[in-house]
C-alpha cells in the first residue's frame, strides 16, 4: 500500500505553484517600455493591493484551510462563500482559450512555424489537447498535478528569470550599450494622465493570485506553513516583477512588440554574447511557465469549487468526484466550456475571436475583484467576531490592510467598464453596457444554483 506521506504538497511545491499563479515574465515587456518608471507603478499597487492581500491570505489561511470559499462562508455566509469561489472559478474559464492560443501560437513560433497560429483550426485543437491534458492531471488525484505544475513553474518561470538577471549583471559588466528605453526614461510617472492610472490599477490585477493555492493547504504536511508558502511567494513575485522588467527596459527598443518582447530581449542578449540558439529554448522555456499557470489554476479554484458542493451550496452533479477524490464533475464541465469556446477560432475570423476573447477577458476581470471585496469584507468579519488573528499568523493593521484592498478593487473593478485604448469593434458609448450584462450573464448562476441547492435540502 502506497505511503499516504507521498501524496503530500511541499511548501515548495506550493511556492513555486503560487509565484506562478501570480508571476511570469511573458506580461513584463508592456512594462518595460516605461523605464524606470515601472518601479513606482509596480510599487504603488504592490502596497495597496498586494500586501494587503498577501497578508489577509496569511492569517485566514492560517485558521482555515479552504481557501476563498471557507473564508467568506466564515465570515459572511454560506450564500457569500459561494459567490466567492464561483467568481474565482468561472473568470478563469474564459480565460483559458486565451491563454492557450498564446502557447499554441509561441510553439509555431519557436519550430518557424509563422503562418500557422493563423489556422483557427490549429489553435483550437491546442487549446482542446492541452487543456483536456490539464484535467487529466488533476483527476489523477494526488499530488501529481502539484508535481508537473511545480516543475513546469521551474522550468517556465523561475530559472528563465535566475538566467535573465545573470545575462542583465553580464550586459552592465561587460558594459553593452543600454537602451533609450531605460536611459531616457524618467523615475516618477506622470500620474495626471488616466493612461498612467490605469496601468497602476491594471497592475492591481498583475499582482492578483495569491489566495488561489490556498485551498490546497490541507494537502500539506504542516497546513499552518502556508503562511510561509506566503512570504516566499511575496518576495519572489516582487523580484519576478520589478528587476527583470528593468533588465527587459535595458535591452529593447521602445517600438517593441509587446506579445513577444520577452523572447526578443532574449534573443538579443543572447546573440550578444554569441549563444543565439538559447532563445528558442527560453521561449519554449516560457511556454512551459504559461502551461504551469493554467494547470495551477484549474486545479485551486475547483477544488474550492468542489468544497461549496460538498457543503451543499450547489446541485449534487457538482460535488461528483471519482475514485481519486478529485472534482470529476465540475473539471467535466470545465473541459467542456472551454472545448466550446475553443470552436469560436474555427467558426469565426482569427482577429473577432481575438477581440470577443479580449472583451470576455476584460469582463471577467470585475467578476476576479468582486471576489477580492468579499474576501476582504470576510477577514474584517472574522477578525471583529474574534474568529482569525489568535493562532498561526496576526496580519498587521488588517483592518487598514483591507480597507486599501478594498479600494484597490473597487478601482479595478470600475476601469473595466471603460474601453481599452485602441479597442475596435464595440462603441464605446456601448461597451459598458455590455460589460454590465456579461458581468451579470457569468455571476448569477451562482446565486441560482444556491438556490437550487437550498431548494433541494427543503
Amino acid at each position: 500500500m502506497e505511503n499516504k506521506q507521498n501524496y503530500f504538497i511541499s511548501v515548495f511545491q506550493m511556492s513555486v505553484m503560487t509565484i506562478i499563479t501570480i508571476a511570469g515574465l511573458r506580461g513584463l515587456p508592456a512594462m518595460a517600455i516605461l523605464g524606470w518608471s515601472s518601479i513606482i507603478l509596480y510599487l504603488i499597487p504592490a502596497l495597496m493591493f498586494f500586501i494587503p492581500s498577501a497578508l489577509v491570505a496569511a492569517e485566514l489561511g492560517a485558521t482555515y484551510e479552504g481557501g476563498i470559499y471557507q473564508w467568506a462562508k466564515e465570515g459572511l455566509g454560506a450564500r457569500w462563500g459561494l459567490v466567492a469561489i464561483w467568481m474565482q472559478w468561472i473568470h478563469n474559464v474564459v480565460w483559458y482559450p486565451a491563454q492557450l492560443a498564446f502557447v499554441a501560437a509561441a510553439v509555431a513560433s519557436i519550430f518557424g512555424l509563422d503562418q500557422l497560429p493563423n489556422s483557427g483550426l490549429y489553435i483550437a485543437v491546442v487549446i482542446v489537447v492541452v487543456f483536456w491534458w490539464a484535467v487529466w492531471l488533476t483527476l489523477k488525484g494526488g499530488n501529481l498535478f502539484a508535481r508537473v505544475a511545480s516543475f513546469s513553474g521551474l522550468i517556465g518561470v523561475i530559472i528563465p528569470t535566475l538566467i535573465l538577471l545573470f545575462l542583465g549583471v553580464l550586459w552592465l559588466v561587460t558594459k553593452q550599450q543600454v537602451s533609450t528605453t531605460l536611459t531616457k526614461s524618467s523615475f516618477l510617472p506622470n500620474l495626471s494622465h488616466f493612461s498612467s492610472i490605469a496601468i497602476v490599477v491594471a497592475n492591481v490585477l498583475a499582482f492578483a493570485g495569491m489566495e488561489v493555492n490556498a485551498v490546497h493547504a490541507k494537502q500539506m504536511k504542516n497546513p499552518k506553513a502556508y503562511t510561509r508558502v506566503v512570504a516566499i511567494a511575496f518576495v519572489s513575485a516582487i523580484i519576478i516583477f520589478v528587476i527583470p522588467t528593468l533588465i527587459i527596459a535595458m535591452v529593447i527598443p521602445q517600438n517593441v512588440n509587446l506579445s513577444n518582447g520577452t523572447v526578443i530581449a532574449f534573443e538579443l542578449m543572447f546573440s550578444r554574447f554569441h549563444l543565439g540558439f538559447m532563445g528558442n529554448i527560453m521561449a519554449l522555456a516560457i511556454v512551459f511557465g504559461a502551461i504551469a499557470s493554467i494547470i495551477s489554476w484549474i486545479s485551486g479554484p475547483s477544488r474550492g469549487l468542489l468544497n461549496a458542493a460538498q457543503d451543499n451550496a450547489l446541485p449534487a452533479y457538482f460535488s461528483k468526484t471519482n475514485p481519486n477524490g478529485a472534482q470529476e464533475g465540475i473539471l467535466i464541465i470545465m473541459g467542456i466550456i472551454v472545448s466550446l469556446l475553443a470552436s469560436f477560432y474555427v467558426i469565426f475570423p482569427h482577429q473577432s475571436v481575438s477581440m470577443v476573447f479580449s472583451f470576455f477577458i476584460g469582463t471577467a476581470v470585475a467578476l476576479y475583484v468582486m471576489m477580492y471585496i468579499l474576501m476582504f469584507l470576510a477577514a474584517i468579519s472574522l477578525r471583529r467576531k474574534g474568529k482569525t488573528g489568535k493562532q498561526g499568523y496576526r496580519a498587521p493593521a488588517l483592518y487598514l490592510m483591507c480597507t486599501f484592498g478594498i479600494l484597490s478593487s473597487v478601482a479595478a473593478f470600475i476601469l473595466t467598464f471603460i474601453p481599452q485604448s485602441g479597442q475596435t469593434g464595440i462603441p464605446a458609448n456601448l461597451y459598458p453596457i455590455l460589460v454590465g450584462i456579461v458581468f451579470l450573464l457569468l455571476s448569477t448562476p451562482s446565486l441560482i444554483l444556491y438556490q437550487m441547492a437550498n431548494k433541494n435540502k427543503k
